[in-house]
């Protein structure tokens, strides 16, 4: 075999396992893309997606879209051809796989953390547009979770409302860390609490739960890694509302649409249309007091906004910088920190008054 001949050779066996590589080496990336993108005011299904019983509301005109990421499952590792694809695609992004699946996350344990966070948001926005327009939301102290082969396994529930620690009424979830570490590690603490099926059929019957039938439990504390008394619980807030708000929107998880469907619930129950007809779309988690935080894959959610439509997206400032250097044309990015800077831009966008509005700049 000739020298030129077998350079050929050589080379053509080269191409073909850099070929095979590409093809079928498996490499620790995820892709992001856009995801579908929602109209809160409109129907999602065939079915609206916010719906309000009880009290009045109003046809709404325009569009306050709710955005979604596109993420590579828990479970499926990218090939390196389909990374170095997405890699050069303007409308895809490739992440470290754990960087969306940290310690092994398995694809259940990330669909129902991902459910939770979604079921989260949805209170909190309620909270956020009631709140918003003056309209009164009861609150009291709950058990969030109970940690497996904890002191309160199997006696304390999720929903159980939590009334007093020791006999100290309780109002906020930090009071009971607070008066359980007063106590030292295998001491006694004493709760007083509404079981959750009480506190449940309460509600179900109209009635305030936290003035349910109560019950004492006595727990033993152990040791923290710090050496803090505990019995092996997170306390948190639940909501009790004047009348029902449901939010329809299956296939969707984490908390960034809370923004969004606080500001739709707010249209919905406002006489004025906020947005003025105008499409507006964004994104943000929100908390029960309107604090708007940020989210992942912001850039995804641009491009998908903008393909949908969009003139306007409100964004989180902490994601401005990000958004602003890959910002598609004709999509004006919108700094929020609050509902209330939501609320005071779309008041700006209906009013055709744009040149006042905090638009993101690049970092």
């Amino acid at each position: 075999m000739s020298r030129r001949h077998a350079t050929i050779l050589a080379s053509t066996l080269l191409l073909i396992a850099m070929l095979c590589a590409v093809a079928l080496v498996r490499v620790p990336y995820s892709e992001l893309s856009p995801g579908p993108t929602v109209n809160t005011l409109g129907e999602y299904g065939g079915e609206p997606v916010l719906s309000i019983d009880g009290r009045e509301s109003y046809d709404t005109a325009g569009n306050l879209n709710m955005t979604t990421v596109r993420v590579t499952g828990a479970d499926y590792e990218m090939t390196l051809g389909e990374a170095l694809y997405s890699w050069i695609s303007d409308d895809a992004a490739v992440v470290p796989h754990e960087s969306l699946y940290p310690d092994g996350t398995t694809a259940e344990e990330a669909e129902q953390e991902n459910a939770e966070e979604f079921s989260r948001s949805q209170e909190s926005a309620k909270v956020a547009a009631l709140r918003e327009l003056g309209i009164p939301v009861a609150e009291r102290t709950v058990v969030k979770a109970v940690v497996k082969d904890g002191p309160a396994e199997g006696t304390l529930r999720a929903g159980d409302v939590i009334k007093a620690v020791d006999g100290s009424p309780v109002t906020e979830p930090s009071e009971v860390a607070e008066l359980v570490t007063e106590h030292e590690p295998g001491e006694d603490v004493v709760f007083t609490v509404v079981p959750v099926k009480a506190a449940t059929a309460a509600e179900e019957a109209g009635e305030d739960p936290a003035a349910a039938e109560t019950r004492e439990v006595t727990l033993t504390t152990t040791a923290a890694e710090d050496d803090r008394a505990i019995v092996g619980i997170q306390a948190g807030t639940a909501h009790t509302f004047p009348f029902e708000i449901d939010i329809r929107l299956a296939d969707v998880g984490g908390p960034s649409a809370g923004l969004m469907f606080a500001l739709g619930i707010t249209d919905k129950l406002t006489e004025e249309d906020l947005t003025g007809g105008t499409f507006v779309a964004g994104t943000g988690t929100i908390t029960p007091d309107g604090e708007v935080g940020p989210i992942g894959g912001v850039t995804m959610k641009t491009l998908a906004a903008r393909a949908a439509g969009a003139r306007y997206f409100l964004t989180p400032e902490a994601n401005c910088p990000t958004a602003a250097k890959a910002r598609p044309d004709g999509l004006t990015l919108v700094e929020v920190t609050t509902m209330d800077d939501a609320l005071e831009a779309l008041e700006d966008i209906r009013a055709d008054d744009t040149e006042s509005l905090p638009v993101c700049a690049a970092g």
